[in-house]
């Protein structure tokens, strides 16, 4: 039970009431202190011996005068001669008298009811004060109202913590319902406070992790299905007695498509990791590393300088992907553009004159292995290029989109921030 975590925040408060009533408890007892009240009672005495009758008055007229002051003063009191015989009184419950071998004003404590102040008195009296509010049960009717009150808080307090600690009850349920392979496990948020921010958190990380296996096993999936197409055609060109020269360009294609596949495959898989490690940025020549890969296509391009911090191998990969997906479907007239929008980004323009693609499939397109309604396999690429463009400018920070291009053709805009200054 010790380890419950709502058994121990219960506890805590319990030990907060005990030690306060501890201090509750110190003060009412100092509270009785002569450093703190003899001085003002000494003053009573001093009154005293104006109020009250001389010591030879009849124990009537004394009577009649401390009932006068019991009235007027909301105090109980009592006289007593110089041996301790009573003399008057006006409490109905005794007040304790003074002890014989007590010689000078002081608390005195009786058998029952709190203690009481005695005033010597000039003339050998005792003068025994208590205030009238002492008597509904002195020391053991404040304690039972301490513990009264003690009680009434714990009673209250073990519904808000066991409701509290139910809420992360059902965050420990969820936790270990998704520990056991159940990714759509979630948990109620209630509240605004740090255990719903906690559920909130929880249920992001949750969503985040299904969708990462989800990703996982569909890319599985593909693979394994675009891996059988070249392994087949493969192994029926080997079947051939005497392979030709186109059979063994065809052999060339395949191998090629297979090791294109394994590599966008292995990108892929780093790209979705959670902790992907990805190469230690460096500054990265961007409109060089541009013009490189456009060389490559005979392509033109219309850039500015620009300097980012990067992975470069990632950056190549991303403008060859968009440059080969260009030159597939758009055939050699394809424009590039690289600029600066602001101080903080800069945007690649790759262009083609192709057919275009359909509105409805702008999103479609970038979802690894899609390929759009009558593309052919022959037409090359595994349907994982504009994936990993779209992977690598969001892990950057950035975003991919495709545009129509006036006129007729494809636009694919790639906007990603910069790390250094434009030079």
């Amino acid at each position: 039970m010790i380890r419950r975590l709502y058994f121990r925040i219960y506890l805590a408060i319990l030990a907060s009431l005990l030690l306060t009533a501890i201090l509750i408890g110190t003060a009412w007892r100092f509270a009785f202190d002569p450093a703190y009240h003899g001085a003002h009672l000494d003053a009573i005495a001093e009154i005293a011996r104006e109020i009250l009758p001389p010591r030879t008055a009849p124990n009537v007229e004394q009577q009649a005068a401390l009932a006068r002051w019991h009235r007027r003063a909301d105090t109980d009191l009592a006289l007593f001669g110089e041996h301790g015989d009573p003399i008057a009184s006006t409490s109905s419950h005794p007040l304790p008298s003074p002890s014989p071998s007590q010689n000078q004003s002081g608390w005195i404590h009786g058998e029952r009811g709190p203690p009481a102040f005695a005033l010597k008195l000039d003339d050998g009296r005792w003068l025994v004060v208590r205030r009238v509010h002492w008597r509904g049960g002195g020391p053991l009717g404040f304690a039972a109202t301490i513990v009264l009150i003690a009680l009434g808080v714990g009673l209250g307090a073990y519904p808000v913590v066991r409701r509290l600690t139910r809420r992360l009850e059902h965050l420990q349920e969820g936790v270990e319902a998704l520990g056991s392979g159940q990714l759509s496990a979630r948990v109620s948020i209630k509240g605004n406070d740090e255990v719903a921010r906690l559920a909130a958190s929880f249920n992001a990380s949750a969503a985040h992790i299904e969708q990462l296996v989800n990703a996982q096993k569909s890319l599985l999936a593909n693979a394994s299905h675009e891996l059988r197409s070249p392994l087949a055609r493969i192994r029926m060109a080997l079947e051939t007695p005497s392979p030709d020269a186109n059979t063994r360009k065809e052999l060339q294609r395949n191998i090629q498509e297979l090791d294109q596949l394994i590599d966008e495959l292995l990108t892929a898989s780093r790209l979705n990791a959670p902790n992907a490690e990805i190469a230690e940025e460096e500054e990265v020549d961007f409109t060089a590393l541009v013009a490189e890969e456009c060389a490559r296509f005979s392509v033109e391009i219309e850039a500015e300088i620009l300097h980012v911090k990067g992975d470069a191998k990632l950056l190549r990969r991303l403008v060859r992907n968009l440059l080969e997906n260009a030159r597939r479907y758009g055939g050699d007239s394809i424009d590039v553009s690289l600029k600066k929008i602001n101080a903080d980004t800069f945007q690649l323009d790759v262009c083609d004159r192709g057919p275009g693609i359909p509105e409805v499939e702008r999103e479609k397109i970038f979802e690894p292995f899609y390929r759009m309604p009558g593309a052919r396999e022959r037409d090359g690429g595994v349907g994982l290029g504009l994936s990993l463009v779209k992977q690598i400018a969001e892990k950057r920070g950035g975003s991919v989109k495709c545009v129509a291009r006036e006129g007729v053709g494809t636009c694919f805009r790639v906007v990603l921030p910069h790390d250094l200054p434009i030079t």
